[in-house]
């Protein structure tokens, strides 16, 4: 897996035809050499190829991003409350049927 230092996909035997009938898209990022040393050792080792690799690494940056957003917004809330005198479960559910009245 030590070939090129760029992180292509594609390889010569796929036609025009094979390209349009696959459902992915071939992906070709630059990187620093050592950065694709570290990836196909990591590939390597996890016994993923390439695309696999990158599949969940994306996943994993996906959820880093959902749980960041989570806690930014858990944040803003404990903010809030903490402002509005808001401390218990009972307090929440004080102001709702004060809102409903």
């Amino acid at each position: 897996m030590k070939a090129a230092h760029s992180l292509t996909y594609a390889t010569a035997r796929h036609t025009l035809y094979d390209m349009a009938k696959r459902n992915t898209r071939v992906l070709t990022v630059s990187v620093p050499p050592e950065t694709a040393d570290d990836f196909d050792r990591i590939a390597e080792a996890e016994g993923r190829n390439r695309s696999e690799l990158f599949r969940e690494m994306l996943r994993v940056y996906r959820t880093f991003e959902e749980t960041r957003t989570f806690e930014s917004l858990q944040r803003y809330g404990a903010a809030q409350a903490a402002r509005r005198g808001i401390r218990t479960e009972k307090d929440v559910e004080r102001l709702i049927r004060e809102a409903r009245a």
